[in-house]
């Protein structure tokens, strides 16, 4: 099986999922099962990110006042002696924080010298990665939307943790994490569509973090709150660089963004000017998604511009994603220029193209549709402007290509014009879920000269 499985079989998840308590029998039998077949130091199960995971969820079901299993405590410290000994530096990102996460945890459920050892070191990690990770707009520095609800989740559960068993000298790192939550949750309502799951930007599957709406309930109980993004009108992102725009029945959101770090572009995509529509709560436009991690050719694939609703030139993706976390040349995106509901971007992703094509975005958002024009700096290369649609909406052809019908099995959903372009649908998939793709249809426009004008009119 892929890594990705075998660690999700080690994570123990299900010791805090909805209804645990009623298997509590089987998560008991389970643990037992665990500690027999997993020693110390051996397999899968010992990688330090699966142990941060699992040292947490043991916590969080042992909190919540169910007796320990035979031998859990000792395996439970021994985990944390062995994780202690194998911070992941080499990762950084996501893996570091979740290693800090769990040595704070089993500092604090634990007592004596060696607990605070933990407890300490945990947090000096965290101080020093809350101001690196998270972004002064509130947004996750890896620029996925999964990631971020992951790691908002994780600011929560160690505010949780401190305030349920004492900060035990924690107050700085207490501080620091509550400071960030309000931003944090606002970026993940703007990042969100109104059917409130997030969009699909880098790395973004539904089914890895929690849905919106319980993290919503976590942070309220905790205590905090953020504003909802305006009903109509332009939300900027300016430190993750992505846009928001609702007017009307439509909402958009907008990858105006770095593909992240440059020391971490492992989550990242090659989808520089990409973006999703939803029109009356539903989605519309969409990116490709996340199916699968690994080095396959689909995991390529999935990070290839061709893959999102962007512009790909000559046949090549806007960023050198390659391998399974790995990316090149990138793509560097320009100044954005905003003026009412009218959004500007451009990037030099081709910039390694004879005669460096630079490729601009215009998003018009009127009151009921959207116009999307494209054009490079230099025409001599091939381009096609890909418009992939949710699944279960077919486009239909009139008029020799220049006007679309978009319809679901509901009706009609919207109608489409190509101003200036030639147009085309290709079959394509989406990947909604880790391991599951599921058929759609894509508008594909090839640009006439450098340019391509795409104008859609939501039904009345």
């Amino acid at each position: 099986m892929e890594r990705l499985w075998r660690y999700n079989l080690h994570y123990f998840d299900d010791l805090t999922a909805t209804a645990a308590e009623e298997r509590s029998a089987w998560h008991r039998a389970l643990i037992a099962r665990w500690i027999e077949e997993n020693p110390p130091g051996l397999g899968t199960a010992w990688e330090p990110y699966p142990t941060s995971l699992r040292i947490v969820n043991w916590i969080k079901w042992l909190l919540a006042g169910n007796p320990p299993v035979a031998e859990m405590l000792d395996s439970l410290a021994v985990q944390a002696r062995w994780l202690a000994r194998r911070i992941e530096w080499h990762l950084l990102g996501n893996h570091l924080f979740a290693n800090a996460k769990a040595l704070v945890f089993a500092g604090a459920f634990f007592s004596g010298e060696e607990a605070r050892c933990w407890r300490e070191r945990g947090a000096r990690i965290l101080l020093n990665e809350l101001p690196e990770q998270v972004l002064a707009d509130g947004g996750h520095f890896e620029r996925s939307p999964m990631y971020h609800a992951l790691a908002l989740e994780d600011v929560l559960d160690l505010v949780n943790v401190l305030q349920t068993l004492g900060d035990e000298g924690m107050s700085p790192l207490a501080r620091a994490l509550r400071e960030r939550v309000p931003a944090m949750l606002y970026w993940l309502r703007c990042m969100s569509h109104p059917d409130h799951r997030i969009a699909s930007f880098n790395d973004a599957a539904e089914g890895i973090a929690p849905p919106n709406a319980e993290m919503e309930a976590y942070a309220s109980r905790l205590g905090f709150s953020a504003p909802q993004p305006p009903l109509e009108g332009v939300v900027q992102l300016p430190a993750s660089g992505y846009v928001r725009v609702a007017r009307g029945p439509a909402v958009a959101i907008l990858d105006c963004a770095p593909i992240g770090p440059d020391y971490l572009p492992g989550h990242a995509h090659a989808d520089t000017l990409s973006f999703e529509v939803s029109v009356h709560g539903r989605r519309l436009i969409v990116n490709g998604g996340t199916s699968c991690y690994g080095t396959s050719a689909q995991r390529v694939r999935e990070r290839g511009t061709e893959w999102h609703s962007t512009v790909q030139v000559a046949g090549f993706d806007s960023s050198e994603v390659w391998s399974g976390f790995r990316v090149g040349r990138r793509a560097r995106p320009g100044p954005v220029s905003v003026e009412n509901f009218t959004v500007e971007c451009s990037h030099d992703g081709y910039r390694f193209l004879s005669g460096a094509p630079r490729h601009y975005r215009r998003w018009i958002l009127e009151a009921d549709g959207l116009r999307v024009d494209d054009w490079l700096t230099d025409s001599r290369h091939p381009a096609v402007a890909r418009f992939h649609l949710a699944p279960g909406i077919e486009a239909r052809s009139k008029e020799h290509g220049r006007h679309w019908c978009l319809k679901s099995l509901d009706g009609l959903v919207a109608r489409c014009e190509i101003a200036e372009g030639r147009a085309r649908v290709e079959q394509s998939e989406h990947a909604p879920q880790f391991g599951k793709r599921v058929p759609i249809q894509t508008l594909a426009v090839q640009l006439n000269e450098g340019r391509a004008s795409v104008r859609w009119r939501w039904k009345p």
